[in-house]
C-alpha cells in the first residue's frame, strides 16, 4: 500500500474537434511532469464537448487510446480522462483509466446532460467503477454525475472520488458547492478537474479545478480561467484519521422508497 498518492491535474483549453492538436498540446503541457501516480485530463479532452459529432468517436484501439497507453508508460503514471468512444453500435462518453503497464479500465458516463442533448447522441453507462491502485480505492466519474449524490454514495468502498468535466462558468458556483458536499458526505478525498477556454457552442469554462480533503476543506485549486497544472499529494493516514475521529458512515437510518435504502449521515 502506498500511503501517499501523487496526483497531477491538467487544467487546459481544448481545440474544438481536433484530437491531433489536443494530444500534441497535452504532450507539451505534461513534458516536465515527473513523479505523479495519476495524471488527470478533462472530459472529452480530444474533441471538446461536441456531442453531436459522433463521427469523431474512436474505438478502443484507436489513435487516442494508443496515445494514452504510450504516454502512461512514458510518465510511469496512470492517465485518466474521458473520450468519445464507439463500442459496437453505441457511442459513449467514456472515462479511460490507462495504467503504465498497459491495463485499461473504463467507466461510461451514467448521467447524460439532456439540456444539450447528450442523451440523444450517447448511450448512458449502467454502473459505476471503483479501482484499486497502489492500495487506494478510487471512484472516477464524469461532470454531470456530480449532481447525483446517491450515485456517488460511499459505503467506505472508496478513498478518492474523481470528476473530470466540461463545466461552464454559468453554473460554476454549483460545481464548487457540490464538490465540497461530496467530500463531506462521503468522507473521502474529492478531485474535480474542469477545462478552461471557449468551446464551439461559445460556452465559457473557468476551470476551478480543485482538490478537497475528507472534511471538505480545499487543499489546492487552479487559477481561474488559466491553463495550469495542480500537483498534490494525498495522505492515506489522514483519511483514516478523519474517519476514526468522526465515523458517520457507521450510522444507518433505513428509509423505504419502495425498497430498503440506507442513508448515511
Amino acid at each position: 500500500m502506498k500511503k501517499a498518492l501523487n496526483i497531477c491535474l491538467l487544467q487546459c483549453d481544448l481545440h474544438w474537434e481536433d484530437a491531433l492538436k489536443n494530444r500534441a498540446e497535452i504532450d507539451a503541457y505534461l513534458a516536465e511532469v515527473t513523479g505523479a501516480d495519476i495524471i488527470l485530463l478533462p472530459e472529452l479532452f480530444s474533441t471538446g464537448f461536441s456531442v453531436a459529432s459522433t463521427h469523431l468517436a474512436q474505438t478502443m484501439d484507436g489513435e487516442t487510446v494508443v496515445w494514452m497507453k504510450a504516454l502512461a508508460k512514458k510518465k510511469k503514471a496512470v492517465l485518466c480522462g474521458s473520450v468519445m468512444i464507439k463500442d459496437k453500435v453505441h457511442v459513449f462518453n467514456r472515462l479511460l483509466w490507462v495504467e503504465p503497464n498497459g491495463r485499461v479500465l473504463h467507466y461510461d458516463k451514467r448521467h447524460l446532460f439532456s439540456l444539450i442533448e447528450e442523451d440523444k447522441y450517447f448511450t448512458a453507462g449502467t454502473k459505476r467503477l471503483v479501482i484499486e491502485y497502489k492500495g487506494w480505492k478510487i471512484c472516477p466519474m464524469i461532470c454531470y454525475d456530480l449532481r447525483f449524490p446517491v450515485f456517488a454514495r460511499n459505503d467506505v468502498d472508496y478513498d478518492l472520488l474523481l470528476f473530470v468535466a466540461n463545466w461552464p462558468n454559468t453554473r460554476i458556483s454549483a460545481w464548487d458547492a457540490l464538490l465540497k458536499a461530496r467530500a463531506i458526505e462521503n468522507q473521502a478525498y474529492v478531485i474535480g478537474l474542469n477545462r478552461v477556454g471557449t468551446d464551439g457552442f461559445n460556452a465559457q469554462y473557468p476551470g476551478h479545478s480543485q482538490v478537497l480533503d475528507p472534511e471538505g476543506d480545499r487543499i489546492s485549486m487552479a487559477p481561474e480561467y488559466e491553463v495550469g497544472l495542480v500537483e498534490v499529494t494525498l495522505s492515506k493516514n489522514y483519511l483514516i484519521e478523519c474517519r476514526k475521529r468522526h465515523p458517520f458512515y457507521r450510522i444507518e437510518i433505513p428509509l423505504r422508497l419502495g425498497i430498503n435504502f440506507p442513508i448515511y449521515f
